[in-house]
């Protein structure tokens, strides 16, 4: 994956992410700025997506912990120590919001 794919393919991951809190009307605030998606939660708690375009990664930071994500050309996902992302962020909005949350990307 060039810079510019890198760069679509999280330009359209955090709009799917955006729109699948709205759609679920989510009690989640969201704000995208300089490439990074910050996630607040009912309780003030964030979780943090930002790119890291030297590295082609996506890192997502929680309460519990930093994961950092690499594209899986094989699965077609974000992938980190054999997880994907929209299972490890489903956990930390869950853990972090109080109540389970199920966001499909």
């Amino acid at each position: 994956m060039n810079e510019n794919q890198f760069n679509q393919n999280l330009d359209e991951l955090m709009m799917a992410i955006e729109d699948a809190i709205e759609e679920q009307e989510l009690d989640i605030d969201y704000e995208t700025s300089g490439g990074i998606l910050t996630l607040t939660c009912p309780n003030d708690s964030q979780i943090i997506l930002s790119r890291q375009t030297p590295l082609l990664q996506l890192w997502l930071a929680a309460k519990s912990g930093g994961f950092h994500f690499d594209f899986d050309e094989g699965v077609k996902g974000w992938m980190c120590k054999g997880e994907a992302l929209p299972e490890v962020l489903n956990r930390c909005l869950s853990d972090q919001c109080s109540r389970e949350i199920a966001i499909k990307l």
